[in-house]
């Protein structure tokens, strides 16, 4: 039987850090949101993106410059807190039964890891019916374009949503900085050991000794030029309109941005389909496939 001491204690929680720590290490070496979302750190409770309201390019310098003030209706990412926590019985300690308490640990590493995945996949899916910058749901059939690039003439609309009743797939450039959706993070996962039995609460009443994650982020929307999304059946004819549709998206004032989808996201139920369009280099009949990775498949394995 083990005597409990601060000694004790503190090898345990080195034990639980670390597995924790090279757990949530492993996991963060290639996630999914890095893939589709851009990583902007945050110092306040929320973030205020003005700048969404302006997709950055180039005009020719005639005269003088041509500011552009950020929109007052910026839009705007508040980061919400979330926690998971971890208790260890204190006979079990007493009794040398916490060895398979450091897998624990390092599974909540993983998930912790894994944490801005889930909220960039239930961002992606909420996107039909959750306003963007433009006051208009991040996946709609009827943004807002203007004849000028001030954002002033006639009004036409442009859509990046197609809608259907198959499981969703979606068309995303990811070639620049920007990235369609945004990963704003405030604080990275913590874990921390609430140990000292002399001022635990949880120690003293329920004989628990608790080590807890804490984390502050958020995920929110990007340019919704960048992305698109069908619930059209996913094959040759309905991806070429799609990626048709994203090529012709424009600017207020009519300028093309150049938009190029170099990646398709999807989920289990369209893997093969997309596969099928995308990763066989010949045709079942003979002949080449004209659209043998032209775009990069994605499985997101968090989608439903």
């Amino acid at each position: 039987m083990a005597i409990i001491t601060p000694a004790l204690l503190l090898a345990l929680n080195t034990s639980i850090q670390k597995s924790f720590k090279d757990a949530y290490a492993q996991m963060t070496a290639d996630p999914f949101w890095k893939k589709v979302a851009t990583l902007v750190p945050s110092s306040t409770s929320s973030n205020t993106y003005g700048w969404l309201q302006d997709f950055p390019q180039l005009r020719e310098w005639i005269g003088e410059r041509v500011v552009k003030d950020m929109k007052a209706q910026g839009y705007e990412i508040t980061n919400r807190l979330f926690e998971s926590t971890l208790g260890v019985q204190r006979t079990a300690i007493e009794d040398d039964q916490f060895g398979h308490y450091s897998p624990i640990a390092a599974s909540m590493g993983q998930t912790a890891a894994q944490h801005p995945d889930r909220l960039i996949t239930d961002l992606m899916a909420s996107g039909t019916s959750s306003l963007c910058y433009d006051g208009q749901n991040y996946f709609d059939t009827d943004h807002p374009v203007y004849a000028n690039e001030d954002g002033t003439g006639t009004l036409s609309t442009a859509a990046n949503y197609i809608d259907g009743v198959e499981p969703a797939w979606y068309l995303l450039d990811t070639r620049k900085i920007l990235k369609p959706f945004i990963f704003q993070e405030r604080t990275k996962p913590e874990m921390e050991m609430k140990m000292d039995p002399k001022s635990s609460d949880a120690v003293f009443d329920s004989d628990i000794y608790k080590w807890g994650i804490r984390y502050r982020c958020e995920a929110g929307f990007g340019f919704w030029q960048m992305a698109l999304c069908s619930k059209q059946p996913l094959n040759t004819a309905n991806f070429e309109a799609a990626r048709k549709a994203m090529r012709k998206f424009s600017a207020d004032g009519g300028r093309p941005l150049g938009i190029v989808p170099n990646m398709i996201v999807v989920n289990a139920d369209n893997q093969s389909a997309a596969e099928d369009i995308f990763a066989v280099r010949s045709l079942p009949n003979g002949g080449d496939n004209k659209h043998y990775n032209k775009v990069e498949i994605v499985v997101d394995d968090w989608a439903a």
